[in-house]
């Protein structure tokens, strides 16, 4: 009897082989949270060496989400055509040796010319090991290890900021951009010997069956007695991947999906970067910034971690729903609380809704899609997300330059969590396989046949 690639990883339980290949997913990721915010907790230091004011650094970080963004549009029709293996790969290396070269940069230009570079590498890896660790785990589990693979992020920037704590003092800002650098090189050089490529991807494509039974091996010995089908190419393999993102009924689907996606990011990214000088603002310490600042990543971590069980628990449509509609009532609390305690709470907590839903979001866009086009669904998804994040930190700085006061400046952050909780509730609008906040949940457990 002969199985599809699919039927079998979604059939058995994961594997060592599996779990690797995940690992190292989740590694690349802890590496780009890493270099993507490490700019942030070294501009101030890079600002008083070249004496400079820090609002001269506005393009540098705008440079680098500009990168993201074009890395994370151009990736994912790339590796649906070239495979992930080589994209993920090629984008490691490409921010590696960019973040080592920004060690060197002595002018401000040479910084915007080098965090853009390094944030194409950065923006081209994540939809990429997004796509390739869902195709490597059972659907039945794709929410839970791809929700938790976003805990890179904020875990990267928490090791950034502890890194950036120790070494500034003993080494200056140069090292932690070597660090930086260092680590993802020798991260792709292993990439290189130990992260396959996608087998379902291979399928899909009409690749070779001997290179797919392979692969197949190597999760299991045992289906190498398994005779595997690997059915011609789908219409989605043909012509340019981005247009099968509105083709078979996923229009719709496409839209409701990016516009929380740009919604959730533009407030991330305003809160990531305006958090601490909006609660200075409001009247706290420097001190409680900085706490804030480390809350909400630290519900980031939290929030990736138990997307995935809560999505299984409640269904993607009510947990995500659910955190954007938290999100409202916890910026709203930030915006008139009368205590310090009241004010880390909520943000801890904002960070755990904001993004866990991020990280729900991601796991939605890999699992929307098929695979012939997956990568290009996440990276678009990400790039149009992107431009969110762009958005989010720039309308800040005007609404600030308009002289509106921090709790002025917080009730403007309930409306893109409304726009985000009211595209979720339009979805229901859309029936079938074409709603992508449908329950992506299989809870059976089945085993595989052998011929």
């Amino acid at each position: 009897m002969a199985h599809t690639v699919t039927d079998l990883i979604d059939e058995r339980p994961l594997s060592p082989f599996q779990i690797r290949t995940i690992s190292l997913c989740g590694m690349v990721l802890l590496l780009d949270g890493f270099d993507t915010q490490c700019i942030g907790f070294l501009a101030p230091a890079i600002a008083r060496e070249m004496g400079l004011e820090m609002k001269a650094f506005g393009p540098v970080f705008s440079a680098g989400l500009i990168g993201l963004m074009l890395g994370a549009l151009a990736s994912g029709p790339v590796a649906d055509r070239v495979g992930r293996k080589s994209v993920v790969i090629g984008s490691a290396l490409t921010f590696a040796v960019f973040t080592i070269i920004t060690a060197r940069a002595a002018t401000l230009q040479e910084f915007v010319v080098f965090r853009f570079l390094t944030g194409l590498g950065l923006g081209g890896a994540m939809p990429n090991v997004v796509a390739l660790t869902s195709e490597y785990t059972p659907r039945r589990l794709q929410p839970i290890f791809v929700s938790g693979l976003f805990a890179g992020m904020p875990l990267g920037a928490l090791v950034a900021s502890l890194l950036s704590a120790q070494m500034l003092p003993l080494w200056g800002w140069r090292s932690v951009f070597y660090v930086g650098g260092f680590l993802p090189l020798v991260i792709a050089l292993f990439l290189v010997k130990l992260l396959p490529e996608s087998v379902r991807f291979l399928a899909a494509t009409g690749a070779d069956p001997r290179r797919v039974a392979r692969i197949m091996k190597r999760i299991s010995p045992e289906l190498e007695r398994v005779e595997i089908l690997v059915p011609p190419p789908g219409p989605e393999s043909a012509g340019i991947p981005v247009k099968h993102l509105f083709t078979e009924g996923r229009a719709a689907g496409t839209i409701l999906l990016w516009i929380p996606f740009f919604m959730n990011l533009l407030l991330l990214y305003f809160f990531v970067n305006w958090l601490p000088g909006l609660l200075t603002t409001a009247g706290l310490p420097i001190s409680a910034g900085v706490t804030a600042a480390g809350l909400f990543s630290l519900g980031g971590v939290t929030g990736s971690l138990i997307q995935g069980k809560v999505m299984k628990a409640c269904g993607a449509f009510a947990a995500i729903l659910g955190e954007f509609s938290l999100s409202v009532v916890l910026i709203l609390l930030m915006s008139s609380a009368s205590s310090f305690a009241m004010t880390m709470t909520a943000t801890l907590v904002l960070g755990i809704t904001i993004q866990g839903a991020q990280a729900g979001l991601n796991a939605l866009s890999a699992s929307y899609y098929p695979t012939a086009v997956r990568s290009t669904g996440v990276g678009w998804a990400l790039g149009v997300g992107r431009v969110g994040s762009i958005v989010g930190p720039m309308l800040a700085g005007v609404l600030l330059s308009l002289d509106w006061t921090a709790p002025q400046i917080f009730l403007a952050g309930t409306i893109p969590a409304l726009i985000a909780a009211l595209a979720v509730l339009a979805s229901q609008m859309i029936g079938g396989s074409t709603n992508a906040y449908r329950a992506p949940v299989d809870l059976r457990e089945v085993t595989v046949s052998h011929s």
